[in-house]
């Protein structure tokens, strides 16, 4: 994206210019998250990898975000994207 500017070519008098523009590539899952089964109690890690590291990852459940709390853990790691729910409960699935 740095490389987006105006380019020139001259010879002698003769000038020549175009405009580049690089767009930005989108972000995709490289690894998409995988279904789980855990004891109830226990805890459970959800993970997922993007093929950008800086981009935002927000994590849902039923439709509601969810944020780090005592139930929940999130973290981002490079490209890895990680979600633990401590002590597992039925309502969680």
């Amino acid at each position: 994206k740095s490389d987006s500017d105006t380019y020139t070519c001259d010879i002698g008098d003769a000038q020549s210019r175009a405009k580049l523009v690089v767009q930005e590539k989108p972000c995709i899952f490289t690894k998409e998250l995988v279904d789980t089964e855990v004891t109830e109690g226990e805890d459970v890690i959800l993970h997922c990898e993007t093929s950008k590291s800086d981009s935002p990852v927000k994590w849902y459940k039923d439709g509601k975000s969810l944020r780090t709390s005592s139930k929940y853990n999130i973290s981002r790691s490079g490209f890895e994207a990680k979600l633990v729910i401590h002590r597992a409960e039925e309502r969680d699935s």
